[in-house]
């Protein structure tokens, strides 16, 4: 027995012995691992700071908007703005967002406070709660996502201005996806300058201490500059329901300076500043480098077939049947054959989509997700909801027609 004892303690020794060894050599990699985590945390810092810099450098490369409404430069780390005390809110407000953008994942932090380099001092808390009016960004935080001291800075009260709860969350929300979304196709950045539009005489929020005037509509201006032709497109959009597609909101920067004052672009050559502003949109934004379409304006009526509508008007035939005319802008199919189709809006905004299932292709005498892309076409069917978008099952090629074959108009 004692035998067997001690050959139990003479095996069990060197297995202590080596249980020891792995735990410092795990000590040992744990703690090269903390110096990579800090010099991954230094490194991550270091890139922000300097993509901050450089965004604040090619802001004024561009040139800032000049003229307007009269208002003090404020310049933070992310985002440049003219703030107007007259009105206590920016004029504008000029940020950039990078392909960074894609893999940010910071939260809001809804630290709303005021702005301390604003010397006259901004609006507060108190000139907003229980208004009626939201405290609507202008430079949105989600497009800062990728940094805590831009995501911050977007909670300055120098970067509110009210809007009504309609607006904020609905129509001015969807166009800011739809920035964010440019961002995403072209993989490049986009300069954007946003503001409302100021003017006396404009309504006061004057339950608080610094009367906010309450603008009646808003502007935003997208440059695309890394583009292989650089592009422009300009957007206003009135402060209540804005029921519309985004992209019907469109117009010329030339349009957005007349009825702002300002001057955009002021630092690129003439010619190439004259091109950009003059842009027609949204013909200018109809392909991305990549070749795919992007979001267009639902037709009107008097492009429509007789009988049809446009996308526009389908939430008001839920549930019913009608015909719905459109341009095919994105198509997806999956691996089991289904077929996704949006009519003049794309996913993630898209405002009606068509779906063919996978055993219903065998009806289709042509690849629907190549034969329909770019077309302009009518689908024939029941309206239904699903999540909210107005949405069509099609079981044969017969219920789809290309309204260039369809010679009967409105």
């Amino acid at each position: 027995m004692r035998q067997l004892i001690s050959w139990a303690f003479i095996l069990a020794l060197p297995a202590c012995l080596w249980s020891q060894d792995l735990g410092q050599e795990l000590q040992k990699l744990e703690a090269q691992k903390q110096s990579l985590d800090e010099q991954k945390a230094a490194l991550i810092e270091q890139i922000e700071n300097v993509r901050l810099q450089k965004i604040r450098a090619d802001l004024k490369k561009v040139g800032l908007p000049k003229n307007g409404v009269a208002g003090e430069l404020v310049e933070h780390a992310a985002m440049i703005l003219n703030y107007s005390e007259a009105h206590e809110q920016a004029a504008w407000v000029a940020h950039i967002i990078p392909p960074a953008v894609m893999e940010g994942n910071l939260s809001r932090t809804n630290d709303f406070r005021a702005d301390e380099l604003v010397s006259t001092g901004t609006a507060v808390k108190a000139d907003y709660w229980y208004s009626g009016y939201d405290r609507g960004h202008l430079a949105p935080s989600a497009d800062f996502r990728w940094s805590k001291t831009a995501i911050s800075e977007s909670y300055y009260y120098s970067n509110m201005s009210p809007q009504l709860p309609e607006f904020n969350r609905e129509g001015w929300a969807d166009l800011e996806r739809w920035v964010r979304g440019a961002v995403f196709s072209h993989k490049r950045s986009m300069l954007v300058i946003t503001g409302p539009i100021l003017k006396e005489g404009l309504p006061q929020i004057t339950q608080g201490p610094n009367k906010v005037s309450i603008p009646e509509a808003f502007f935003k201006v997208v440059l695309d500059l890394e583009a292989e032709q650089p592009k422009a497109i300009g957007f206003i959009m009135k402060n209540g329901s804005c029921n519309n597609p985004t992209i019907s909101y469109a117009v010329s920067v030339d349009e957005v300076e007349a009825q702002t004052g300002l001057d955009f672009f002021s630092n690129l050559p003439e010619e190439e500043e004259k091109r950009l502003e003059a842009m027609k949109a949204p013909s200018s934004w109809e392909k991305t480098t990549e070749g795919r379409l992007a979001d267009v304006p639902p037709l009107s009526n008097e492009e429509l077939p007789k009988d049809c509508i446009s996308t526009a008007d389908a939430p008001v035939f839920m549930n019913q049947k009608a015909c719905v005319c459109g341009t095919v802008v994105s198509t997806k199919k999956t691996k089991s054959g289904s077929v996704f189709i949006n009519l003049d809006t794309k996913f993630p905004n898209q405002i009606f989509s068509v779906t063919i299932w996978g055993k219903d292709i065998k009806h289709f005498s042509y690849s629907p997700e190549t034969e329909l892309y770019g077309k302009q076409i009518c689908v024939k069917g029941k309206i239904t909801d699903y999540k909210g978008t107005p949405t069509m099952n099609i079981t044969h090629e017969k219920k789809v027609e290309f309204m260039e074959e369809m010679p009967d108009k409105k």
